[in-house]
C-alpha cells in the first residue's frame, strides 16, 4: 500500500481512508526514503499538501530513474498551471486537491496499474536502439469506423503481449477516451510547454492506462485546445513513444491537417479505411492521390473495408479497380459493435470469436508480423515482448510538400 507522508493527524487519517488500511504514514521526506529503501517494490508515495513543492520535485525527479515503477502523487490546496507544470518537469504522475479524496482513491488504483505494467518482465525499454511500429488509421471520410478499428486493433495486438499505446490525434473531435470509457486526469494538451526536453518520464504521466493492456494519449476535451498544439510537437511525442512500446496506433480527424502530416512522418503502415458508399471511395481516392503527391510510399498502405457485406449494390471488386488498391481486411457488418462500443467494452475485448473481431485480428497479425499461435485473451499479462525492428529514417511530409 502506499507511503503517506504528512505531519498532521487528521489529514493522515483522511487520506488513508482512501488509500487503504494498510497504508504507511510518515511525517517527513527522510522518513519516506528510509521507509523506501525497505520496500523495494512499493508502487506509490502520496506526498501531502504540507511537503515544499521544491523538495517533492527533487524527490520525483530521483524517484523516475531509480524507481520508474513507483509513482508520486502529489496533493496541494489549490492545484494551478505552475504546480501542474512543475509536476510534469519533475515526472510526478498525479496531482490532486486534498480534499478531493475520490480523485486520491482513483490516483492510488492508476498507480497500482503503472506499477503492475512497468515491473513485468521485459517492461523496461531501453532509451536507445530499435523502435516500435507506428500504425496510423486514416479515413478523410468521418463515420467509417476508423476510431472502432484503431482501439479494436490496439486490445488484439496487446492480447499477443505487446506493448501498445493509442494516440488521439482527433485533437478537436476525439472519442478515444468516450470509446474505451476512460475519464484521464492529462490529455495531449497537457505536453505543450514540456519541449524542446521532451522525454519518457515526462510524457508517461499523460498516458491513461485501460484495463485490457493498453496506454492512451487522449485527445483534448475542448475542442479550441487543437490550436495551442504545436505540429512539431506531435513528431517529437511519437519518436518518444514509439522507443517504449512495441505498437503506437494513432487514430486521426479526417483531413490533411497540420498534425496528422506530423504523424505520416513517423508511420510505419497506413490503413486506409473505407465503406461500400460511393462518397466515401471519392474522398478515399482523392486521399491516395494526395498521398501519391506527398510521395508517401503505396507499399506503407493498407486498404481495410469495413462494413464489407453492406448489400448496397458496390462490391469489394469494385472498391478495389476503384481505388487501385488491394484490399488487406474486410470487416462485417455488425450491430453488436455498436452495442460493445456503448457498454465501454469492445468488440474485441468482450467477445474476441466475434467475426468482426477475427477479422481485426486477422489484420493484427499481418502487420504486426505475429505468428498464427492463439492469443491469449485480452487484458492478460505481458510477459514477453517480441524484438523491435529499427524503422528506416523518413523524410518529412510537410518538407516534401514544399519542395
Amino acid at each position: 500500500m502506499p507511503i503517506i507522508v504528512e505531519g498532521a493527524a487528521t489529514n493522515a487519517e483522511l487520506f488513508t481512508s482512501v488509500t487503504g488500511p494498510g497504508s504507511e504514514v510518515v511525517a517527513t521526506l527522510e522518513e519516506l526514503k528510509r521507509t523506501l529503501s525497505e520496500k523495494p517494490d512499493e508502487f506509490a508515495v502520496v506526498l501531502g499538501p504540507g511537503v515544499d513543492i521544491d523538495a517533492a520535485a527533487a524527490l520525483a525527479d530521483t524517484l523516475r530513474v531509480t524507481r520508474p515503477a513507483t509513482s508520486v502523487i502529489l496533493l496541494r490546496r489549490r492545484v494551478d498551471t505552475s504546480v501542474l507544470a512543475e509536476a510534469l518537469r519533475s515526472g510526478m504522475r498525479e496531482v490532486v486537491e486534498e480534499r478531493d479524496l475520490a480523485a486520491l482513491g482513483e490516483a492510488v488504483k492508476r498507480a497500482r496499474q503503472v506499477h503492475r505494467a512497468l515491473s513485468g518482465p521485459g517492461a523496461a525499454a531501453p532509451a536507445e536502439g530499435p523502435v516500435g511500429k507506428l500504425i496510423t488509421v486514416f479515413s478523410p471520410k468521418g463515420g467509417v469506423g476508423k476510431t472502432t478499428l484503431a482501439v479494436n486493433l490496439g486490445i488484439a495486438l496487446s492480447a499477443h503481449e505487446r506493448r501498445v499505446c493509442l494516440v488521439d490525434l482527433d485533437l478537436g473531435f476525439g472519442d478515444i477516451a468516450i470509446t474505451l470509457q476512460m475519464f484521464p486526469a492529462r490529455t495531449i494538451a497537457d505536453a505543450v510547454g514540456l519541449e524542446p526536453d521532451l522525454d519518457f518520464a515526462a510524457l508517461e504521466p499523460l498516458l491513461t492506462p485501460h484495463r485490457n493492456g493498453i496506454s492512451a494519449l487522449v485527445a483534448p476535451v475542448q475542442p479550441d485546445a487543437k490550436d495551442s498544439i504545436p505540429a512539431s510537437l506531435i513528431s517529437k511525442i511519437l519518436v518518444v513513444l514509439k522507443r517504449h512500446f512495441d505498437f503506437v496506433i494513432v487514430d486521426t480527424s479526417p483531413a490533411f491537417d497540420e498534425h496528422v502530416l506530423q504523424a505520416f512522418d513517423e508511420t510505419d503502415d497506413l490503413l486506409l479505411v473505407a465503406t461500400l458508399d460511393v462518397p466515401t471511395l471519392k474522398n478515399v481516392k482523392i486521399a491516395a492521390e494526395t498521398l501519391d503527391l506527398l510521395n508517401f510510399p503505396r507499399a506503407r498502405r493498407r486498404l481495410v473495408l469495413n462494413r464489407a457485406d453492406d448489400k448496397v449494390g458496390l462490391t469489394a471488386e469494385k472498391v478495389e479497380s476503384t481505388l487501385d488498391m488491394h484490399i488487406q481486411a474486410s470487416i462485417p457488418t455488425s450491430h453488436e459493435v455498436a452495442n460493445a462500443t456503448n457498454s465501454g467494452e469492445p468488440i474485441m475485448a468482450s467477445n474476441p470469436r466475434h467475426p468482426v473481431s477475427l477479422s481485426v485480428e486477422a489484420l493484427a497479425r499481418t502487420i504486426g508480423g505475429l505468428d498464427a499461435s492463439p492469443a491469449p485473451a485480452p487484458g492478460g499479462s505481458h510477459a514477453e515482448h517480441a524484438p523491435r525492428r529499427i524503422a528506416a529514417p523518413k523524410r518529412g511530409l510537410l518538407r516534401r510538400v514544399a519542395k
